[in-house]
């Protein structure tokens, strides 16, 4: 059985404040050991911000160079100009502060915590924070990631600012900020939740790659870390949908959604599962409450948009795209089908911009492969008018 599934991604939404008392541990009953296999070698939440050898001796260069810098400056300098460590932003894997600086890549999540691994090194206070505003999607094949965005405040310790006078006590360390960052609101988060963040982004994107035991394992461990991070039993469940154990997927949804009965994600996964199991009222009950919430969910206008394209109705597909284009700017998959919407309808310019925006907004570099291919085939039609519809 095969059910759509939405997943949080770099998961930061902890749920309602205003919801029931926190959970104190984690709702053991949910978990399933003896079904999944254990992987060796797992990470554990005190090697997330670990320093490798080689790291503190990059910070001791950081030191020796600070001058008349602040330290929060110094850092970001020496990990974030270009001609400093060369960082590339790879969205595949969710790396630890280690791996990360080993590997100069990661998402977001990675450079965050690469970033206060160094930070809490120099002798600088770590405050992270989510900006509280509508998350991103995206998809692969028939999972559904929401991406929420997160950021960190460095600042003297407090019995060293009260001490000097510094214009900057504090400064926001922001990774691919979204427009307009510093207008939107933020909430303060633990260092709990940023590690189970990063366990649920790897069971996330194990799940991803059809390793079933080990991102049981690893959503497991954000639920056992931080039980109040609700969207670990989400994982959880959808791992269970997979595994075909699909009742103990409805049971940790229902526990989840009890603990956040407006989370639309969890809404949807509950409305899918009970439709699966023959419970079709209460199905319904879920989806017209989700529709309520959320009149018009991710990719509603694409898909709209695909069926018009398999139809041959390009210009609806096109109008539909753009739908989805305006409401998630930097995606690049609305801007691929776009673009081939565009040059299907004959309208070359369009295409060709926005098969450049998918290049530039691609996070792998598999995708980036792909687009900068096809962009050169695009652009090759232009120029020599000889390229047929169906080959870009």
């Amino acid at each position: 059985m095969k059910l759509l599934s939405t997943l949080i991604f770099a998961a930061l939404l902890a749920g309602c404040a205003s919801g029931p008392p926190a959970i104190q541990t984690p709702e053991r009953t949910l978990f399933t050991d003896a079904a999944f296999r254990k992987p060796a070698g797992m990470i554990t939440p005190a090697q997330v911000f670990e320093l490798s050898p080689e790291m503190k001796a990059y910070a001791g260069k950081i030191r020796a160079t600070l001058g008349s810098k602040s330290r929060h400056q110094a850092l970001y300098e020496a990990l974030y100009h270009r001609d400093q460590l060369r960082l590339e932003y790879d969205s595949e894997t969710t790396r630890t502060a280690a791996q990360a600086f080993e590997a100069r890549a990661g998402n977001c999540m990675s450079l965050v915590i690469m970033t206060a691994a160094f930070a809490r090194e120099l002798g600088l206070e770590v405050q992270f924070q989510r900006i509280t505003s509508e998350d991103t999607w995206s998809r692969s094949g028939s999972l559904y990631f929401s991406s929420g965005h997160v950021n960190l405040v460095l600042s003297k310790p407090k019995t060293e600012a009260a001490r000097t006078y510094d214009t900057a006590q504090s400064v926001t360390i922001d990774f691919l900020p979204p427009p307009d960052a510093e207008l939107m609101p933020t909430e303060v988060i633990s260092e709990r939740t940023v590690v189970a963040m990063y366990m649920n982004n790897r069971a996330a994107e194990t799940l991803v790659q059809g390793k079933l035991d080990e991102a049981y394992w690893w959503a497991r461990a954000a639920i056992e870390y931080e039980p109040n991070f609700l969207m670990g039993y989400n994982t959880l469940s959808t791992i269970y949908q997979r595994h075909g154990n699909i009742h103990l997927a409805e049971s940790t949804l229902r526990f989840a959604h009890q603990h956040d009965p407006l989370n639309t994600v969890i809404l949807f996964n509950l409305s899918e599962v009970t439709n699966a199991l023959g419970k079709s009222e209460e199905s319904a009950r879920y989806k017209a409450e989700l529709a309520r919430l959320e009149p018009y969910p991710p990719f509603h206008f694409f898909h709209i948009g695909q069926k018009a394209m398999a139809d041959g109705d390009y210009q609806k597909a096109r109008s539909m795209f753009v739908r989805e284009v305006q409401r998630a700017p930097y995606y690049h998959e609305f801007h691929f089908w776009l673009a081939k919407a565009a040059f299907l309808l004959g309208n070359l310019k369009e295409a060709d911009k926005h098969m450049a925006l998918a290049l530039m907004n691609s996070t792998t570099r598999g995708d980036s492969a792909i687009y900068a291919g096809k962009l050169a085939n695009l652009r090759l039609y232009e120029s020599r008018a000889r390229l047929r519809p169906g080959e870009i």
